[in-house]
């Protein structure tokens, strides 16, 4: 059983350095049309094709991340600045769209590590499977065969044997160590797609300041809870008892009065636990609970004055902590849709790839909308913040408006 499963790592591992060999072959072609987008830039068309073509080699970078992880256990972090919250529309927003990438160092040591990434791709991909491939026919054939078989009156001479033999041990030295190849590799990636320390630096000050910034709106949402409880509920409550307790003393002398006040503390009553209700539904809303991202998304959308499309490609859950942010952002930006837009019709997407949770809301009225301190935009990119997600905003006048927010998690289950 053991060896079962030993040849099976190895197959795999065979697999694998196959497939890590092909998209090393693919990154050649890839880098000479990056640097060729990147001469372009003076001549103005450069920026247009330069952040796009940059943005697929860091979406290959990201990938042997990935790989890093699932096929060594060896971790490499995400170095990238996260995207500014700056609105993206019109030259001016793509002159700041490609700046953002730019300027990224880690955009160039992407970049930098296809130079010696591809051979060593090749080198570490195809080694393993070429020696896996050797030992697995030197074992699967008899020693007589091949030399009788395959060359008629070939002597067993001694280069022969000796020949066959490395062979052999490279064959089986490959099964053993294909694995561990993959390690090596990882390490190797690591050196130059790792952040460094003065971006591990950045990032420790970001977090520390979206840190801080959450426990401020955390305790600003707990200062409204209490001043809604003590101004709306607990005095409707305090109003219905008063209403009973003055009810029973006259509820003898002047029943009708009584029954009056009955029914005004009935009144109070149910409209303090709507009061109630709604509270909790601001804190986390049942709906959320029950049907996920995309079905409360979906009521919400029934409950606004604006005609609101909802496309969703969830295929599975992500963790409810990000689900809530995600919800209360879309919630957000359809609440600033609703207010100051003027649009005729809006519309939501959720898509979910490669890790990261995108939520898009537009809406085709007067445009203009840019985060701004205090503002509702900028709420959303401190919410975001507490969960390294970004915002982006684009709103040229006149519309159309579109709102792009990206929270990195893992689905925590799919669909069937």
């Amino acid at each position: 059983m053991n060896g079962e499963r030993g040849w099976r790592r190895s197959a795999r591992a065979s697999g694998r350095g196959l497939l890590l060999a092909l998209e090393s072959v693919a990154g050649i072609p890839l880098f000479l049309v990056t640097l060729f987008c990147l001469v372009i830039i003076p001549a103005g068309l450069g920026v247009l094709l330069a952040p796009e073509s940059l943005l697929v080699v860091r979406r290959r970078a990201s990938r042997q991340r990935r790989q890093a992880l699932e096929w060594s256990g060896v971790r490499i972090p995400d170095p990238y600045r996260p995207r500014p919250a700056a609105a993206t529309g019109g030259l001016r927003g793509q002159l700041r769209y490609c700046r953002w990438v730019l300027t990224d160092p880690a955009t160039w040591r992407d970049l930098l590590w296809m130079l010696p990434g591809c051979p060593a791709g090749l080198l570490f991909g195809l080694g393993p499977t070429a020696l896996t491939f050797v030992g697995c026919w030197v074992l699967g054939l008899d020693w007589g065969a091949v030399v009788y078989g395959w060359w008629p009156g070939a002597p067993p001479t001694a280069g022969f044997q000796v020949m066959y033999m490395c062979m052999l041990v490279a064959g089986l030295t490959a099964l053993a160590l294909s694995q561990r190849v993959f390690k090596v590799h990882a390490r190797i990636a690591s050196v130059l797609l790792a952040p460094t320390r003065t971006e591990m630096a950045a990032q420790v000050g970001r977090l520390t300041e979206s840190r801080s910034q959450v426990v401020d709106a955390s305790a600003a949402e707990l200062r409204r809870i209490e001043r809604d409880l003590h101004d709306g509920a607990q005095a409707r409550l305090v109003s219905v008892g008063m209403s009973i307790g003055l009810a029973e003393q006259v509820v003898r002398e002047y029943p009708d009065l009584a029954l009056s006040l009955l029914a005004e503390a009935r009144a109070a009553n149910g409209q303090a636990l709507s009061e109630l209700r709604a509270l909790v539904r601001g804190i986390h809303p049942p709906v959320l609970a029950e049907r996920g991202l995309d079905g409360a998304v979906r009521a919400l959308a029934l409950s606004l004055p604006v005609p609101v499309d909802v496309q969703a490609e969830m295929p599975g859950r992500v963790p409810a902590p990000v689900e809530a942010a995600a919800y209360f952002a879309v919630a957000e930006a359809l609440a600033n849709v609703v207010k100051h837009s003027g649009a005729p019709r809006a519309w939501v997407q959720l898509d979910y790839a490669d890790g990261r949770l995108v939520a898009i809301v537009g809406d085709n009225g007067t445009g203009g909308a840019e985060p701004r301190p205090g503002g509702g935009l900028h709420g959303i990119e401190q919410r975001l913040a507490a969960f390294d997600g970004v915002i982006a905003v684009t709103s040229p006048p006149g519309g159309p408006t579109l709102v792009t927010m990206e929270l990195p998690c893992e689905l925590s289950w799919a669909r069937t």
